[in-house]
């Protein structure tokens, strides 16, 4: 992500004036802006604004409260997130010594078998049922 600062503004009468070089902030590890990269910016167009016409600051305090509110968004997204895999997780493990019926991933014909284990994958749990390796929680039908 890269921003800049325009050098150039404009005056009460709208034509242009020269002011500052502009500044460029590279962040080349993310395509996120994190809290210290939004202050880093705050700061290069506060030093750089004309002094002959500030920004308003209600502007730059509206900005950040609406940084805080996204970024706290994000974080409740990713903590709903944990829960839910950690809850597949979960139910999964209570699987094991049950015998359940489900749908073969391959031939899409009914099957039953005891579940043996669960493998924790980055796609979520796997099940071991009767010696297959591989079931998705989500091919359970029912549980005996």
């Amino acid at each position: 992500m890269s921003t800049t600062v325009p050098p150039i503004s404009t005056n009460s009468s709208s034509s242009s004036i020269e002011g500052t070089t502009g500044t460029t902030i590279n962040n080349n590890s993310s395509t996120n802006m994190g809290t210290n990269q939004f202050l880093d910016l705050m700061m290069v167009q506060l030093t750089h604004q004309d002094p002959s016409n500030p920004t308003d600051p209600t502007q730059y305090m509206s900005e950040l409260a609406q940084f805080s509110s996204v970024e706290q968004e994000t974080n409740t997204a990713q903590s709903t997130a944990q829960a839910a895999s950690a809850q597949a997780v979960s139910s999964a493990v209570g699987l094991i010594g049950h015998t359940i019926d489900y749908t073969d991933q391959t031939s899409g014909k009914p099957a039953t078998g005891a579940v043996q284990s669960v493998q924790i994958t980055n796609s979520g749990p796997s099940l071991t049922v009767s010696g297959v390796a591989g079931i998705a929680p989500s091919t359970v039908t029912q549980v005996s």
